[in-house]
């Protein structure tokens, strides 16, 4: 074979192909059109003389040469990057990227939209695709491309990822400001007293973890509501006399609507971690990106993480 037939474009378009399996999502990541993109396709069919990716029932299936080449091809590129970032400082007040992030309804209010506020003076080029998340797709996402960071707990993170951890969080019980029993002071009395709204994402869930901790000390709360997110169960206490237990960021970009009070029972809290995919570990705006993130989710107490170049 005469590798000067090949070039770099033609490489990161035969990867990205391998990755997707599908023409329209390669096109659509390569920026390029799909007669393009098929242009490229012959290219490289021609070059190997082998047809690569064939049409299939669901996208296109690669032949048994272009498993062969996935592997090799994946790291080589890899290996390019790293050369290239190392001898490259980003400006990120340059960047003109996309990347997709995937969380919960909680992560993209509590962390995404205040980070969001902060990236925009730092690097207005960079765009950020929020999508929720769904773990039991993730692995396939993370492999295609569809998702380059996922925000979730760290036993939800596939074995595929890459992990780091990012902050504890804890639950804290809100009510709305002028809320004639709740006055920046709640006792177990009139906490099992007052109707709840509990979030369950499956739907239609009215018992939580508090529900066994009242339920072993003899006590027992009132749900009047099974909210899907807790955006929604959050927007019912500031319009009712309802109350609910939340996380604590989430809770504290709607403080000037609600009063914040540590649950009168101990409600375990949980950790959430950073996943990302091997093939964008050492690419500069990636890793660029997951810096900013870590270096935010660090300092949440007044939203004063800062974003660095």
């Amino acid at each position: 074979m005469d590798i000067s037939r090949l070039d770099l474009s033609l490489l990161v378009t035969l990867d990205v192909l391998l990755a997707e399996r599908n023409v329209t999502r390669a096109a659509r990541r390569l920026n390029l059109s799909q007669p393009a993109l098929s242009a490229r396709l012959n290219r490289l069919r021609d070059v190997f003389a082998d047809p690569l990716l064939l049409p299939a029932q669901r996208g296109m299936a690669p032949t048994l040469r272009a498993l062969e080449l996935q592997g090799p091809l994946r790291e080589a590129l890899e290996g390019l990057r790293q050369v290239i970032s190392s001898s490259t400082a980003l400006d990120p007040s340059t960047v003109v990227a996309t990347v997709a992030i995937s969380a919960s309804d909680y992560v993209q209010c509590a962390v995404l939209l205040p980070l969001m506020r902060k990236l925009r003076s730092a690097a207005p080029g960079l765009r950020l695709a929020w999508r929720n998340l769904d773990v039991p797709a993730l692995p396939a996402q993370l492999e295609r491309g569809e998702v380059d960071l996922a925000l979730l707990t760290p036993a939800s993170a596939p074995p595929i990822a890459r992990v780091t951890p990012l902050y504890e969080e804890r639950y804290v019980l809100i009510a709305r400001k002028g809320h004639p029993q709740v006055r920046g002071h709640i006792d177990t009395a009139i906490y099992c007293d007052l109707d709840h709204i509990v979030v369950s994402p499956d739907g239609g869930g009215f018992r939580g973890p508090t529900d066994l901790i009242l339920e072993a000390a003899g006590r027992a709360r009132r749900t009047v509501l099974s909210a899907p997110a807790f955006l929604v169960a959050l927007e019912m206490v500031v319009k009712s006399d309802m109350i609910a237990v939340v996380p604590e960021r989430l809770a504290r970009e709607q403080a000037g609507r609600l009063q914040i009070l540590p649950p009168p029972v101990d409600v375990p809290g949980f950790d959430i971690a950073m996943a990302w995919h091997d093939r964008t570990t050492t690419h500069p705006i990636h890793k660029w990106l997951r810096e900013q993130i870590v270096r935010f989710a660090k300092s949440p107490a007044s939203g004063d993480g800062q974003v660095v170049s």
